[in-house]
């Protein structure tokens, strides 16, 4: 009797701990082999900077972001009812309270948003989301630790002292074809 109420107890505690809530993390697992998608994982050794060229502003938003990982649905004459599911998917999941939106730009069925994860000045994830009607959708993350808005513009000065491994940014390519 004991080693059943031991299961049921785990068992219990399996059920209550799995969040069935969607999040976009779950959103881009699901999605990473889907023939419709293309999926990027990005470090941040692909932007193969000379760290003693940077700034103390600079080495801290490097150090603040750990990767980058893209999602892309390429819109096709055969998968348009797919693209309006998944659209709305991810509009559903960014709607979620944890994601806080920055800015919101273009109409409803073009456009995109910025959100992010975490507060003003811990934050863990930005969010950047585009969609457009003849191409598909792009669904960006970058994941960090202890980020803030003006990282992520300092960030962009990064990239201006940065030699990028652009091999690794292949599968992209076939989005924009």
């Amino acid at each position: 009797m004991k080693a059943l109420n031991i299961i049921v107890l785990f068992f219990s505690l399996f059920l209550i701990s799995c969040n069935s809530e969607p999040s976009l993390q779950k959103y881009f697992v699901e999605n990473t082999e889907n023939k419709n998608f293309i999926a990027l994982d990005v470090s941040r050794e692909i932007l193969n900077v000379d760290k003693n060229k940077l700034s103390v502003a600079q080495t801290a938003a490097l150090k603040s972001f750990e990767k980058m990982n893209v999602l892309a649905f390429k819109l096709t004459d055969t998968n348009k009812a797919e693209f309006e599911l998944e659209r709305a998917k991810v509009d559903l999941i960014l709607k979620d309270k944890k994601y806080q939106q920055l800015m919101k730009f273009g109409s409803g069925k073009e456009g995109g948003s910025v959100s992010f994860v975490g507060t003003d000045d811990h934050i863990k994830e930005f969010v950047f989301y585009a969609n457009k009607k003849e191409n598909g959708f792009a669904v960006v993350r970058i994941l960090g630790k202890d980020m803030n808005p003006t990282d992520v513009m300092t960030m962009l000065s990064v990239l201006q002292h940065s030699n990028i491994d652009l091999e690794q940014l292949k599968p992209l390519q076939q989005l924009m074809k």
